[in-house]
């Protein structure tokens, strides 16, 4: 995944240790972030048209089943409060 992490400097026993292993600069490390994130990009999966159509089916009965639930706890202390508060 990280094309720094092939290096590992300050190991017990290593003559060569953090001389050989340079860190890069702000810039390298701005253009290796980049470079990373157009790889996992690159793996990205389109879903298909069906596929696509079921997520948002699925999302839309969970956004329902979870209105309704927040609804009925909303209504249940209202009638509470005003059980209690008159």
């Amino acid at each position: 995944m990280s094309e720094s992490a092939s290096a590992t400097p300050g190991r017990p026993g290593d003559a060569t240790g953090a001389a050989d292993a340079k860190k890069p600069g702000f810039f390298g490390r701005i253009i290796l972030f980049v470079r990373q994130v157009i790889g996992e990009l690159k793996k990205v999966v389109q879903p298909t048209r069906n596929e696509l159509w079921t997520f948002f089916l699925v999302v839309l009965v969970f956004v329902a089943v979870i209105m309704t639930y927040v609804g009925l706890l909303d209504l249940a202390f209202t009638r509470l409060a005003f059980w209690v508060f008159g």
